[in-house]
């Protein structure tokens, strides 16, 4: 095998130089900073697709985090990558998360769509580049190079699929930064150690929503046979284990969904990795990426995809509860926009003599950084009133 790991004596540095740890490599001390920062703590209380705190067992964005550096770990490690640089783009990859998920991420979109948008990959950067302030000599985590990369090229080459619009206006700010630092190549792919971590993200959550929606009652194992992948795996469990209560057979096609989906993507990285010239640029610049599904497979996990995005997040109840979070977290917006003493002391003064354009970006980091329960109680104290999701 050729061996195109990311070696951590050869990293490309920090914005800001310190001296090197006695006993950790740079990427194990970049995965430990990523652990004891606010942000991750705050990941508890933040919605995967239920409302953090609606059901004692369905994940938060903090337990699909640690899925996801579950199942790239065990890739980076079948794949002979750095298991820690892996570790650590996958701890990472959700820190700029809004509260209420994808509908958070949606309100503040379109709140800061005339001031370079809101991604919650680019807002990850910010945080660990800016926002988070626990080292005196400088703001951020100031984290690797190769981790940074892994953040900004989670979904493929920066650049290429962020060419014009807002995303362009985004670029200029936090990825430029970086970029001027450090030539982050946007136009190529990322690390091994990236794409271990992005495809990840996919496996885990195509898994886990599947048991989450199931315990909900929004899905049922009858209809989960509509999708040729799944009735695959639930014939193969029956037939192994006739009679089988629900209780283990959910379990049990979760686990084989995971191991389906982990070990095709090494034999189809394997097969990718040796068609490739031995040389350390190889990965970034084979022109997609390396570490990825076969074509089969990656048809069957795009049916598994639609499947869950109609039965599951565009099941009526999810989304009415959705909808109720966007519309919240826009209120908010205006509300802080419109009168910054609304905001708690420690954040008026970035909103009070600053132009539109910072004082836009002060509040959305201020909202993306709030938990749900935080920002349901943010609502009823600036606008007298529960909010219903009922």
């Amino acid at each position: 095998m050729i061996k195109l790991a990311s070696d951590p004596a050869n990293s490309r540095g920090r914005m800001h130089s310190e001296p090197a740890s006695a006993w950790r490599s740079s990427f194990q001390r970049d995965r430990d900073r990523i652990i004891h920062s606010t942000s991750f703590r705050r990941l508890k209380g933040k919605t995967q697709v239920f409302l953090a705190g609606e059901g004692d067992h369905y994940r938060t964005r903090l337990t699909h985090t640690l899925e996801v550096a579950q199942i790239a770990r065990s890739l980076a490690r079948a794949l002979a990558f750095d298991e820690d640089l892996t570790e650590a783009i996958a701890l990472a990859h959700d820190l700029g998360h809004p509260p209420f998920g994808h509908s958070g991420e949606r309100a503040l979109a379109t709140a800061a769509a005339d001031f370079g948008g809101f991604e919650h990959n680019i807002q990850s950067l910010r945080v660990v580049t800016r926002l988070e302030r626990r080292y005196p000599l400088f703001d951020g985590l100031n984290l690797s190079w190769e981790v940074l990369e892994g953040l900004v090229k989670h979904n493929g080459p920066f650049a290429e699929a962020n060419a014009s619009g807002s995303d362009a206006q985004a670029l200029s700010t936090a990825v430029a930064e970086i970029n001027d630092w450090n030539d982050l190549m946007l136009t190529s792919f990322a690390s091994g150690e990236a794409q271990c971590a992005a495809i990840a993200d996919d496996i885990a959550y195509n898994a886990h929503d599947i048991d989450d929606g199931l315990r909900s009652g929004l899905l049922r194992i009858s209809a989960l046979r509509d999708v040729p992948a799944l009735l695959s795996i639930l014939t193969s469990v029956q037939t192994e284990f006739p009679g089988l209560d629900d209780e283990r057979l959910v379990p049990e096609l979760v686990r084989r969904l995971i191991n389906w989906l982990v070990e095709d993507a090494i034999g189809e990285a394997n097969r990718l990795i040796a068609d490739l010239e031995p040389t350390a640029g190889a990965i970034r610049w084979a022109g997609h990426p390396v570490v990825s599904f076969s074509p089969e497979t990656a048809h069957a996990e795009s049916d598994i995809k639609a499947y869950l995005h109609a039965e599951l997040y565009r099941n009526e109840v999810v989304a009415d509860v959705m909808d109720k979070a966007e519309s919240l977290v826009a209120a908010l917006f205006e509300r802080y926009r419109n009168d910054p003493d609304a905001l708690p002391e420690a954040w008026r003064a970035g909103v009070t003599h600053s132009d539109d354009a910072h004082r836009v970006r002060h509040i959305a980091d201020f909202l993306a950084g709030m938990t749900d329960r935080y920002a349901l109680s943010e609502y009823q104290r600036l606008f007298d009133r529960v909010p219903d999701f009922g």
